[in-house]
């Protein structure tokens, strides 16, 4: 199994990153592959989850262990497949999303693409107490403040959409017109927040 890779990055595209290995490009699947843009050309280390299959071998690449974990456990989830798996890391923390299958947040849990009532009732069987996380200093005020992703975006997809913007040449004072918009979206999808905010960009 490929643990991770490590090369430089030559190309970041809407769905996948590729990192060239000595002379070898490793096309790696990734939630939000814009937020690698930064490190083009650069030496990177990416996480990655070798999935085999009997048509394919896909790599799926995380920012960190702890996404890769949680992917790790998701995908053994009846009803959550790889897809929907990358999907739900690249739209919430470790943190915020082991606190709702703790606190069986099926509301919050099905606001995510692809999960409806009984496949979020299924991952809080599934894996409530056995997500092998600590949650970090400041764990009561995140529970206080947990809200759901129908009211508000996830700021972590928000500045992921803007990274990708800025990516593409816009200054920061563009970008900053356009943030409170992107807020009041309800979008979830990063993708779906990069073509909002080219939209409003456009029209400005």
């Amino acid at each position: 199994m490929i643990a991770y890779v490590k090369g430089k990055l030559v190309e970041v595209t809407e769905g996948v990153v590729i990192v060239d290995v000595n002379g070898i490009g490793y096309e790696i699947v990734c939630a939000n592959p814009f937020y690698f843009q930064d490190k083009i050309n650069q030496d990177v280390k990416i996480n990655t989850y070798h999935h085999v299959r009997e048509d394919a071998q896909i790599l799926y690449g995380f920012r960190n262990q702890d996404e890769k974990t949680l992917f790790s456990r998701l995908i053994t989830v009846s009803g959550i497949g790889p897809k929907s798996g990358l999907s739900i890391v690249g739209h919430i923390s470790v943190d915020d999303f082991v606190i709702a299958i703790e606190n069986e947040d099926e509301k919050f849990l099905t606001q995510f693409p692809g999960v409806g009532k009984k496949t979020a009732r299924q991952m809080i069987l599934d894996l409530k107490g056995k997500l092998p996380f600590e949650i970090r200093q400041g764990s009561d005020q995140m529970m206080n403040s947990l809200v759901s992703m129908n009211d508000s975006v996830n700021q972590q997809t928000i500045d992921e959409a803007i990274e990708a913007l800025k990516a593409l040449g816009y200054s920061e004072r563009e970008l900053k017109s356009i943030t409170p918009q992107l807020k009041q979206s309800g979008k979830v999808n990063a993708d779906e927040l990069i073509k909002l905010g080219l939209a409003l960009l456009i029209k400005s």
